[in-house]
């Protein structure tokens, strides 16, 4: 099975409310064995290049494991983001071969 990055991004406005943290504890349970990295939130960013523009920010990160491509992104449909304006950037992680 593939690992794959779910880049997380908020409006840039977004500030979570009071049940944020449930929301997303209850979603990264429903992602059960697939989550392989509960990963971290971002409170702090900056960007150098081009990002997407200024109306979205980083918000955090998580790595999971799936067959391919869109069986990642049918585990990311449900992510609180998207229930906020925001939306999940999904790629496949890329091991590095030892040397």
């Amino acid at each position: 099975m593939a690992k794959y990055v779910f880049s997380f991004r908020v409006p840039s406005g977004y500030a979570p409310g009071a049940g944020t943290l449930a929301e997303w504890r209850a979603w990264f349970g429903g992602l059960g064995s697939a989550l392989a990295d509960v990963g971290n939130a971002v409170t702090e960013y900056a960007s150098l290049g081009e990002v997407g523009g200024s109306d979205y920010r980083m918000a955090g990160y998580s790595v999971v494991s799936a067959e391919d491509m869109d069986s990642a992104l049918a585990l990311a449909k449900d992510c609180p983001v998207m229930r906020v304006g925001g939306g999940v950037e999904v790629g496949p992680v890329l091991e590095a071969a030892e040397s």
